[in-house]
């Protein structure tokens, strides 16, 4: 079995570290993943930026370096960043743009069709969205039309799977993350949408799991090799993301 992670989280108090909706984050250096990771043949993943990091850019930059090539980032940027800085974040590392919806700390969503199309013309980025799926329908329309887009966590809620679906069905990519912190049947989220799409979902850790009722644990990959035959969780646990970052 080998991994690509494609949603961890590096929070080193070195740089910038926002207190977000009255929540400050533990400590959380590279060191400490690569221990709580040494088991899981991983072999590469990609660091997001969390809503408690804004728009800092230095933090990741150092984790990038200390994982190597076979890591990449997920970044949060404001409107104004020139071409000439998303050039040197890519030529660093870095591979997608999110936009935290729930948590906030990230260019607002209005500005979504705009930069979105803006950093995959520049650079081949995708867009990430952490955002309850029951509030895309509201988005849905423009989602459907952007060149390359994931949704992180499975799309939190039950209420908003069928949402999540009718995007799957466009070409959206699932984060298969986060499974103690959603509100829905996750083994029947993740067969739906691997039925709709079978390259749509990207297994990850989500370490260290800030906020949620359940940390990461062992039973999540387990969840899901009970769920698929072997080849099916490759594609889940290592080459969907690949072949999405690395595109």
């Amino acid at each position: 079995m080998r991994i690509f992670d494609a949603h961890f989280h590096i929070i080193d108090f070195d740089f910038p570290i926002i207190k977000n909706q009255g929540y400050t984050p533990p400590s959380y250096i590279v060191k400490d993943y690569q221990n709580e990771a040494a088991n899981l043949n991983v072999l590469g993943g990609a660091i997001v930026s969390g809503s408690f990091q804004a728009f800092d850019q230095k933090y990741l930059l150092k984790a990038l370096k200390q994982l190597g090539p076979a890591f990449c980032g997920v970044t949060q940027l404001p409107f104004t960043v020139t071409d000439d800085e998303i050039i040197d974040l890519h030529n660093n590392g870095v591979r997608a743009l999110r936009f935290n919806i729930k948590r906030g700390g990230s260019e607002d969503l209005s500005r979504l069709d705009y930069f979105s199309r803006r950093v995959y013309d520049l650079v081949g980025w995708h867009s990430e969205l952490y955002i309850d799926a029951k509030e895309l329908s509201e988005i849905a329309s423009t989602i459907e039309t952007l060149p390359a887009i994931s949704i992180d966590h499975l799309g939190l809620s039950e209420e908003g799977l069928p949402h999540l679906l009718k995007l799957v069905d466009k070409g959206v990519h699932v984060k298969a993350t986060g499974f103690g912190r959603v509100e829905l049947n996750v083994q029947n989220a993740l067969k739906s949408i691997y039925e709709l799409n079978p390259d749509a979902l990207m297994f990850g850790t989500d370490l260290p799991s800030t906020r949620a009722k359940r940390p990461f644990e062992y039973s999540d990959i387990e969840l899901i090799q009970q769920l698929f035959d072997e080849e099916v969780v490759d594609k889940i646990l290592y080459s969907n993301a690949v072949k999405w970052y690395f595109k």
